[in-house]
C-alpha cells in the first residue's frame, strides 16, 4: 500500500489523502503541484524520477 504522506517535502503544502495537489515518484516522495511544476519540472531531486499525480484514497460513504 502506497505511503500517502501529508505534506509536500519542499514547502510542508498540506496534501491529506484525498487532494489532488500531490504528486510521487517510485520512492513515494511527496510533492505539491506547484513545487512539481514551477520548481522541480516534473522530476524528484531525491532519485531524479519521474513525478506523478499521487493517487487519490477518497472518504468512505456512509
Amino acid at each position: 500500500m502506497l505511503e500517502l504522506r501529508p505534506t509536500c517535502e519542499r514547502c510542508s503544502e498540506a496534501l491529506p489523502a484525498d487532494s489532488e495537489r500531490a504528486f510521487i515518484c517510485s520512492y513515494e516522495c511527496t510533492f505539491c503541484a506547484t513545487c512539481t511544476s514551477e520548481t522541480l519540472q516534473g522530476k524528484c531531486p531525491n532519485c531524479s524520477g519521474e513525478l506523478l499525480r499521487r493517487p487519490r484514497r477518497l472518504p468512505k460513504a456512509s
